[in-house]
């Protein structure tokens, strides 16, 4: 694979999203305390820093603070706070809330990232991914998007490569093209929140690893727990 390609192919950023009100836990999972006494927001910035791109945390400002000994050395990943991509609908109305508004802002944030990279002919600086996190899950960022990379390749005409099992889709585990950005604007500004309509049409999906069935999708502080042994157990 050429070099331009392998830019072509790479991550741009990380989006976190951690705005969830979660009421069958009773608590935002983003704050959710693990065993080690790290809590879960800080622990999927600790393993996007490994990937050193832009760190994105949307938490439908909620105000969760990373822990500032986790960023002091890591410049080349910032990490920073994006507000939803409000839209105007039918009433008038400014309407927000939901994953694909989150993920809207992030997109936008890197297609600027991109173009300014473009104009100061930064080709290298100029990758077409973006990572999404979702907090009620505890796969590493790192080893996710390792393993949705490898489907890029064989997935040439999909703008969405995320993760499944026999029941599920995981589209809140994924990665998203950044070119996909206008049409998810459109989509958003026409009305529409669901992420299933938007992204069955363009989606690729990769089944789950054995190990990390048990690390997803915890609602209610028994399948959290549940899934803080199956990540010891890792």
């Amino acid at each position: 694979m050429t070099e331009a390609a392998n830019h072509l192919d790479g991550l741009a950023g990380v989006v976190i999203l951690a705005g969830g009100a979660s009421r069958r836990m009773g608590t935002p999972k983003a704050g959710l305390t693990l065993p080690t006494g790290e809590q879960v927001l800080d622990y999927h910035v600790r393993h996007s820093l490994h990937l050193n791109v832009p760190i994105m945390i949307a938490d439908n400002e909620r105000g969760f603070n990373v822990s500032s000994a986790l960023v002091l050395h890591k410049p080349q990943s910032p990490v920073s706070y994006i507000s939803d991509y409000g839209s105007t609908n039918s009433d008038g109305q400014i309407a927000t809330g939901g994953a694909l508004v989150a993920i809207e802002s992030a997109l936008q944030r890197l297609v600027k990232l991109n173009n300014a990279a473009a104009l100061g002919n930064k080709k290298s600086s100029q990758s077409s991914w973006l990572l999404v996190m979702s907090c009620d899950s505890l796969i590493p960022a790192a080893d996710l998007w390792q393993k949705l990379q490898s489907f890029i390749v064989h997935a040439a005409d999909k703008q969405v490569i995320c993760l499944t099992d026999e029941d599920h889709l995981y589209p809140l585990l994924g990665i998203y093209r950044v070119s996909i950005e206008a049409d998810l604007q459109a989509y958003i500004d026409s009305g529409h929140r669901r992420v299933m309509p938007f992204i069955k049409p363009v989606v690729q999906t990769v089944r789950f690893l054995k190990d990390w069935q048990h690390l997803t999708n915890f609602n209610t502080p028994t399948e959290f727990t549940h899934a803080c042994a199956a990540l010891d157990d890792l």
